[in-house]
């Protein structure tokens, strides 16, 4: 069976942050994702993931002020000490959680900031990135964000990320694939999919255009789901998705799957 990963920032968020890890895995997860880990203790979210049996899959870094409208820094020219800031107490919390990924927002570049400026502050940053996360054995994700939910945000193109990928070429900085993401931006996901698969370290899902559950809306997640797995896929598929009710309540898509993988 594939190996999700509950998203705590989305999901069992009718108890607090601390309580979703045990959630979690009495709904039978083993392995949890989430955006910012930052109004915590590492050692006391170590704790949470020893405590319910649960492997800590990825997490982002820090994004800034979300509140006032940041999403990061790695494009944004200027804000290169708060990106190496930021990359650096990620780090410092994967050592303690245990993850080998850290998703690295791009940011949303100021109007008047031109693309060419956007993309080689990116490359820098990403660069300088991968160099540190290397020496502690992480590795960095790049996932393109719609600019629907997302205006403005750079890293907004599969095509993007490929560009960038292979002008970095190093080992240690990977693609997000996020169906919902990608479905809205450009479709054709089976092909796309294929196509990236060697770039790929981690999937996300969601329904489109809820961003519900999988067994909703547009996409066919049974067909996605097998493809998945007929191409050996090793990596975490991170349940990137708001509930559209009580979260255990519509974990159905859930419990049939591992219903059919143990027979």
């Amino acid at each position: 069976m594939l190996k999700f990963a509950a998203n705590l920032s989305m999901m069992f968020n009718e108890v607090e942050f601390t309580e979703r890890f045990a959630r979690a895995a009495n709904a039978g997860f083993e392995q949890v994702e989430y955006l910012f880990p930052y109004e915590y203790s590492a050692s006391e979210i170590r704790s949470r993931l020893d405590n319910a049996g649960l492997t800590q899959a990825l997490f982002n870094a820090s994004a800034g002020d979300w509140e006032s409208g940041q999403r990061g820094f790695a494009a944004v020219v200027g804000t290169e000490d708060q990106f190496r800031s930021t990359i650096e107490e990620a780090l410092t919390y994967a050592e303690v959680l245990g993850n080998e990924r850290i998703h690295v927002m791009s940011g949303i570049p100021p109007e008047n900031q031109a693309p060419e400026a956007s993309l080689e502050c990116y490359l820098n940053n990403l660069q300088w990135a991968t160099e540190q996360a290397q020496s502690v054995g992480v590795r960095l994700m790049i996932e393109p964000i719609n600019n629907r939910d997302m205006p403005g945000y750079f890293m907004n193109h599969p095509d993007l990320a490929i560009k960038v990928l292979e002008q970095l070429n190093s080992p240690n900085v990977a693609l997000q694939f996020d169906f919902y993401h990608t479905q809205i931006i450009c479709g054709d996901i089976e092909t796309r999919l294929k196509a990236y698969w060697s770039y790929i370290d981690h999937i996300q899902i969601a329904s489109v255009p809820s961003r519900n559950e999988p067994d909703r809306g547009e996409l066919n997640f049974d067909y996605l789901f097998k493809l998945l797995e007929a191409k050996g896929y090793k990596g975490f598929v991170g349940c990137e998705y708001r509930p559209a009710g009580d979260t255990e309540a519509g974990l159905g898509w859930f419990k049939n799957l591992r219903v059919n993988s143990h027979g």
